[in-house]
């Protein structure tokens, strides 16, 4: 008998996303998508040690790429400028 593992499959494009963490937040890269097609480069923020859904700040006005994993690599371009998050939850450049 061959027994076979079953693992879900890990989306390569979430593999990718980077991670920063800062006092009381982690931010990570992420990409929305956009009604119409394509996707905008984004930075999820969730508080650390806590639950619940994160908040997703679009970032780069007006840009809109044509896949997720090239959105996603200028989101993590960006999160390395990062500078912190405030005590709300918003993005400190």
């Amino acid at each position: 008998m061959i027994r076979v593992r079953c693992c879900p499959l890990i989306n390569q494009v979430d593999s990718n996303m980077a991670r920063r963490e800062f006092p009381h937040f982690e931010a990570v890269s992420a990409m929305v998508p956009v009604e119409g097609g394509g996707y905008n480069a984004a930075i999820a923020v969730k508080a650390l040690g806590m639950g619940g859904a994160p908040r997703f700040h679009k970032i780069l006005d007006g840009q809109v790429f044509k896949g997720a994993v090239a959105a996603d690599e200028a989101a993590t371009a960006e999160l390395q400028r990062l500078q912190g998050v405030s005590e709300e939850g918003e993005l400190i450049w």
